[in-house]
């Protein structure tokens, strides 16, 4: 299927090697991996990594009220239901080719697991904040391709986004970039100074700039449990590096504050990066 409005192409596939498990792939990128047998069977070690911190989330409550900006084939949405059923979940979508397209060849048993708006993230938020709407848990995974466009990654927008968010809520953001990690420190930054609590986690040749992939970075405006870093360290997938606290101030080091005006793309990966032979 070729999208309408991106015009990506978009095909699901089956896992050669686990039964029941599907990769959708966009524009030639791997962009969500769903196991439909066991939702909590999660293959992207990013994803991996989000689940640790929903989980932290999670710990305290029997549900969440959650917004995802981009879901791909809905991994998280179905991970949080197994996890946390009955959770209000909310996806704000650009395309609706995707969304019917996952609809229609990766089904979820509960049709209610998830309500949809179709639009720009960005202009999704605004609407939601003119609505007086909050959240427990925001899932930034905002990507056109293989890259992150620019209109999500600055100050305005986090500052859209902060607005509902609930005070002790946390916004997980899923960065993509390599060395010398000049995009994700600067959304390290941006995320640093609009909500004031962040903490980095990821692969360690990722976070230390030794090769192209993802980061999750999660912010909130109350501080973190001191103890949230060692749990995610414990907790991987391995090998991990979590960064935090005064560690962070150093990885940040002085990538400057993303703005409307000085917002770009994520760079684009090696052509091999996280595409299928």
């Amino acid at each position: 299927m070729v999208l309408k409005l991106s015009g990506h192409r978009a095909v699901i596939e089956p896992d050669r090697w686990t039964p029941g498990a599907y990769t959708l792939v966009v524009g030639g990128t791997s962009q969500s991996h769903v196991n439909l047998i066991d939702p909590t069977e999660l293959f992207f070690e990013y994803i991996q990594r989000m689940s640790k911190f929903i989980d932290l989330v999670g710990a305290h409550t029997q549900k969440l009220k959650v917004l995802h900006l981009g879901a791909g084939a809905l991994t998280i949405p179905r991970y949080i239901e197994a996890t946390l059923p009955g959770s209000s979940q909310l996806v704000v979508e650009l395309e609706p080719d995707l969304y019917e397209l996952v609809k229609q060849q990766l089904p979820w048993p509960n049709p209610e697991m998830v309500s949809v708006r179709f639009n720009d993230a960005r202009q999704g938020v605004v609407k939601l904040a003119s609505e007086n709407a909050r959240f427990d848990l925001i899932v930034v995974d905002v990507f056109s391709g293989s890259r992150i466009p620019a209109h999500v990654t600055s100050r305005e927008f986090y500052e859209s986004v902060r607005a509902i968010t609930l005070p002790q809520g946390v916004v997980l953001v899923n960065v993509a970039d390599g060395a010398p990690l000049n995009f994700a420190r600067s959304q390290a930054a941006t995320l640093e100074h609009v909500f004031g609590n962040l903490i980095a986690a990821g692969e360690e040749g990722v976070v230390l700039g030794k090769r192209y992939g993802n980061i999750v970075l999660a912010a909130s405006q109350t501080p973190f449990d001191p103890a949230w870093a060692a749990h995610l360290s414990a907790a991987g997938p391995h090998p991990s590096r979590i960064v935090s606290n005064s560690e962070l101030e150093f990885w940040i080091g002085s990538a400057e504050v993303v703005t409307d005006k000085s917002a770009s793309p994520s760079p684009p990966p090696a052509m091999t990066t996280f595409r299928l032979s």
